[in-house]
């Protein structure tokens, strides 16, 4: 059984590759056996469609994404400062281009499928929540309070941050001002910072 739980895990991470790589369109049962390294027909033996492969992705991206935020919750150190939060935020938009750059393309298109499927949808939620919630923790942790809100808009904002930065041409990214990571890093915290209360939802959850 722990074997059969590995081969979806690699298949997922494959299909991450090529979706990042290739598009909805390149999204193939052969081609994710090609990334895997697995012979021909092993992918669709346990996803027997698109819309599985589609779920199976956004089911491995919402489990990462929820467990490292668990892990940066728990693992808080004391005396956690503002700069240290402001440092985390900032790492993050540097990694968008370089290591977790397929994350950011896959993520990108499966936001695409999950306006067409329930499933993935509910994964992405999942991911956003996560995301928030770990915002509404960390800003809470060093006397700056966020709304549910104002992390909301944090997460939006380091979303299309991200799009505009991978997909748009160089001298345009430079021209909008979105050349500078920390500069933008910074305008992004401010926002939401000052982002006014909504309902409450998750604030002080975690705490």
């Amino acid at each position: 059984m722990p074997q059969r739980r590995n081969r979806r895990v690699q298949l997922a991470d494959a299909a991450i590759e090529v979706l990042a790589r290739d598009g909805g369109r390149g999204l193939t049962h052969r081609a994710v056996d090609r990334e895997a390294g697995f012979p021909e027909g092993t992918t669709k033996n346990y996803h027997p469609n698109r819309d599985s492969l589609y779920v199976a992705i956004a089911r491995r991206m919402a489990d990462q994404q929820t467990a490292a935020m668990r892990r940066l919750r728990e693992n808080m150190p004391e005396g956690v400062s503002a700069d240290d939060v402001r440092a985390l935020y900032l790492a993050m938009l540097r990694r968008m281009a370089g290591a977790a750059r397929s994350q950011f393309l896959a993520l990108f298109e499966l936001q695409l499928e999950g306006v067409r499927n329930p499933q993935v949808r509910s994964a992405l939620g999942e991911m956003t929540l996560a995301g928030v919630d770990s915002a509404v923790t960390l800003h809470a942790a060093v006397g700056e309070p966020i709304s549910a809100r104002g992390g909301g808009l944090l997460e939006a904002g380091m979303m299309g941050v991200a799009m505009s930065v991978l997909s748009l041409p160089d001298d345009v990214v430079g021209r909008i001002g979105f050349g500078d990571p920390d500069e933008l890093g910074r305008s992004l915290l401010g926002m939401a910072v000052d982002a006014e209360p909504a309902d409450g939802l998750l604030r002080g959850q975690a705490s």
